[in-house]
């Protein structure tokens, strides 16, 4: 059985003792329930793990000593930005866990014409935070060492005017296009629209900013299924889902 993940946001010193914040803490000692001896590995969230030991396993307090470091190893080549309409409930909650498994690199929420969702203030930053959480949760599952930054939700039309990736691409289902006519990048952005789809005038905005159109096939997907599938043939074709 491999030994639990847990994100720290700490620098790794080997031989070192590390106090674990609170939440790494209160995860390892009540909710796991490990007991000193017991092997954790740890990893920073920008692509460094540990590999280390239980010492100490209070319930106030819990220390682990650094044995070993090394980087992380489960990082796709291909570095994808993906912007993705907010959407209610947990369905915004599991297109970032999903994305992130998948390899993601950025995310940034979307505020789009026909989204029905809109925060502000306190609520906006909670919800951030929140995701940001998210991301880590999913990261500790899924191996990766680099947890990917989600950034504040803004308007749709912000965020296009702020990219710069070789490949650009916007889901919408009344195209023919694939991703064979497409040289292999170091960087994409994918756009998601929300449940109500894109209107014509955002359509337009992410055709002027240099997106091409992308189709998943016949069926339309819920928006947090389609960065599911999206991600999926973008690491199939030019990441590390390997075609071979």
């Amino acid at each position: 059985m491999s030994a639990p993940r847990i994100h720290v946001a700490a620098d790794f010193a080997v031989g070192g003792d590390l106090v674990l914040p609170e939440g790494a803490a209160r995860h390892v000692a009540l909710v796991l329930r490990l007991r000193e001896g017991a092997e954790l590995t740890l990893f920073d969230g920008r692509g460094q793990e540990a590999r280390a030991v239980l010492v100490e396993a209070g319930r106030k307090r819990v220390v682990v000593r650094v044995d070993a470091t090394e980087p992380g190893m489960a990082e796709s080549p291909l570095a994808v930005h993906l912007g993705q309409a907010v959407s209610k409930g947990d369905r915004m909650d599991y297109a970032i866990q999903k994305s992130v498994e998948l390899g993601v690199a950025d995310i940034t929420p979307l505020y789009t014409e026909h989204g029905d969702v809109r925060l502000k203030g306190e609520r906006e930053a909670k919800k951030h935070a929140h995701w940001q959480a998210v991301a880590a949760s999913a990261c500790e599952q899924c191996g990766r060492a680099s947890v990917p930054t989600i950034h504040p939700p803004q308007l749709l039309l912000d965020w296009l005017a702020g990219r710069d990736e070789p490949l650009r691409l916007v889901l919408h289902p009344a195209t023919e296009g694939g991703l064979d006519r497409h040289a292999s990048p170091s960087a994409a952005a994918l756009l998601i629209g929300p449940e109500g789809g894109f209107s014509a005038r955002e359509v337009e905005a992410a055709h002027a900013a240099g997106f091409s159109r992308l189709s998943l096939g016949p069926r339309i997907l819920r928006t947090e299924t389609a960065p599911v599938v999206a991600l999926t043939l973008l690491q199939y074709h030019f990441g590390d889902l390997s075609r071979r």
